[in-house]
C-alpha cells in the first residue's frame, strides 16, 4: 500500500500552518495592542480592534503585517 510523502513518519506538510500556535502567537502579540477576537475560518484569519474594525489575511503573516500597519496608523 502506498502512503503520501511524510505520512509514513506522521510529520505535518512542510508548508502547513499550525494554527493553534499561530492563533496563540497573535494573541500574544497583539492583545495589548487592542486586538482581540483572532480567528481563522475557511483559510481566512482575522482579529477585530479596539475600535470594532474587522482585519484580515489569507495568512497568518498577512494578518500580522496588516494588524502593524493598522497600529501604527493609529498611533
Amino acid at each position: 500500500m502506498e502512503r503520501a510523502a511524510g505520512t509514513a513518519t506522521g510529520r505535518r506538510d512542510v508548508f502547513a500552518v499550525d494554527e493553534d500556535a499561530a492563533m496563540a502567537e497573535l494573541e500574544r502579540t497583539w492583545a495589548d495592542g487592542g486586538y482581540h477576537g483572532f480567528s481563522v475560518n475557511d483559510g481566512i484569519w482575522s482579529a477585530i480592534s479596539s475600535a470594532g474594525q474587522v482585519l484580515t489575511g489569507s495568512t497568518p503573516d498577512e494578518l500580522d503585517r496588516k494588524t502593524r500597519v493598522h497600529w501604527q496608523a493609529m498611533q
